[in-house]
């Protein structure tokens, strides 16, 4: 282990240059950490907005079924025009003749049995607006695991032409030397023809790493969604994390996933949301019980009201005989007008009240029903198999990304002793080769065998951070 650890402190100094290097850009760009970038992409993300409004319209329906527990309150008003034999809405009688009418109520109603449809539609939406809230937030952690593996991409790839361009200038020193040792007659031109022929062969290598740069920096800004600048600068990631290899197993990474991803969790609460749709839909066979009632009023413009004005006397058509003379007997007579009764007077003394109960049998109804439990059922069983199969897929990915982790562990190690041994033969071999002990092609071979080695520790470096983020995304524990 002590030696194993000697050799990561020694790609850390390497890196640690590289990182010294990436600082030296002198240009005015702001340096983005990853959260930064984490934070814009969620941001800006239209996908994940739009996974967000799902979870919105999933809670609305959660609260409608909560609501329709409530009574049903509506008012209604209407005014119209009679023509023909039609009923006085104010004395019930019937008429012949042209008029206006009007009608004003209210009425409320509210379900008091339903088979517990209405309960169970509570917890049947209740379910689907938390699995709703799983997936947006497993819609976050993924856009998050993307973002960050394309910010190591960037990293690596930077890695790589700083690399590539300490090539180039190793390469360039040996060809201004061997140029003045070529002009002195000391050394063939054939040495010179073989460094020039390296030098074309770096600075082809920088043309390529330089523009898989500055595509990897492309793809993050399309990532976060904003615009795309070359001069985009990263915050470097810790080098301490690469000392010691992974500390979960797969079962331990598998166990926490089952408790804590977002996908998981909105798999099961689809499962749940779908087996309660079974009791909705089971509901139907039973009665239902509902308490009703109104209050309403009317008006017709043809309602009179007698109003009493003056008071005459009148002949009774009888007399009283006195003296031989028959005086007629005379009454008082009470005189009335005839006064339109208003809209406001007719509301007032026309209200009526209603109060009943109803209850609604099935009986038969065409097998709706029947059909409606019957796939309910299948929903459910289909929901149970996806859970199933998702938490097979889950384990085999995770036993996957596990294995491919170990493996980039072992490789880096592996490489670094690599790097180590051929940065020992290429100084060897740069000594020999400046004193003229060997020929171009050996030292060329050397140097090429070192520097390979080193893009291929780098890029080992960076998968392997790659691959503990993938664990850590499964684990619902991604760090930023």
């Amino acid at each position: 282990m002590q030696n194993v650890k000697s050799l990561l402190a020694g790609v850390v100094v390497m890196i640690v240059s590289l990182k010294s290097i990436a600082q030296t850009d002198t240009s005015n760009a702001p340096v983005l950490t990853l959260k930064q970038c984490v934070d814009k992409a969620l941001e800006n993300n239209i996908p994940v907005k739009q996974q967000g409004l799902q979870s919105d319209m999933a809670k609305a329906d959660w609260q409608q079924a909560k609501a329709n527990l409530l009574p049903n309150v509506n008012g209604n008003w209407g005014y119209g025009w009679n023509q023909g034999r039609s009923i006085n809405p104010y004395s019930n009688e019937y008429l012949n003749q042209h008029f206006s009418s009007s009608s004003v109520g209210v009425s409320a109603g509210v379900t008091l049995f339903s088979g517990l449809q209405l309960q169970n539609l509570i917890r049947q939406t209740g379910y689907a607006f938390h699995a709703s809230e799983m997936e947006w937030q497993q819609s976050k952690d993924e856009l998050t695991l993307r973002v960050i593996l394309q910010y190591l991409t960037v990293l690596n790839n930077e890695d790589t032409w700083h690399i590539m361009t300490e090539q180039v200038e190793v390469t360039k020193k040996q060809v201004e030397r061997m140029s003045v040792l070529v002009q002195k007659g000391v050394n063939g031109s054939y040495m010179l023809s073989d460094l020039k022929g390296q030098l074309a062969n770096d600075e082809i290598s920088i043309i390529a790493a330089y523009n898989a740069l500055q595509t990897a920096k492309l793809d993050l800004a399309q990532l976060m969604n904003t615009g795309y600048d070359k001069n985009m600068k990263l915050e470097r990631m810790s080098e301490a994390a690469l000392l010691e290899i992974y500390p979960a197993g797969a079962e331990q990474v598998y166990a926490a996933a089952i408790e804590n991803l977002a996908q998981i969790k909105a798999i099961d609460l689809r499962a749940k949301s779908a087996e309660k749709n079974v009791q909705v839909a089971k509901g139907a066979y039973y009665p239902t019980l509902s308490l009703g009632g109104n209050l309403s009023s009317n008006y017709s413009n043809v309602s009179n009201t007698l109003i009493p004005t003056t008071i005459t006397s009148v002949e009774t058509g009888e007399y009283v005989t006195i003296g031989n003379v028959k005086n007629p007997v005379m009454i008082d007579q009470q005189n009335y007008d005839q006064q339109k009764i208003s809209y406001n007077n007719q509301i007032k003394n026309n209200v009526g009240t209603y109060v009943g109960l109803n209850l609604s049998i099935p009986i038969f109804n065409n097998l709706r029903v029947t059909t409606a439990v019957k796939k309910a059922k299948l929903n459910a069983k289909s929901a149970a198999y996806n859970a199933t199969q998702n938490r097979l897929v889950l384990k085999q990915s995770i036993e996957k990304a596990h294995q491919d982790m170990a493996s980039a562990y072992e490789k880096y190690k592996a490489l670094l002793e690599q790097v180590t041994q051929y940065k020992e033969s290429f100084r060897s071999a740069e000594i020999r080769f400046n004193l003229g002990t060997i020929v171009s092609t050996e030292y060329l071979i050397t140097k090429n065998n070192y520097d390979r080695a080193r893009l291929n520790l780098t890029q080992t470096w960076y998968e392997y951070i790659f691959r503990t983020r993938i664990l850590d995304f499964y684990q619902g524990k991604l760090s930023l």
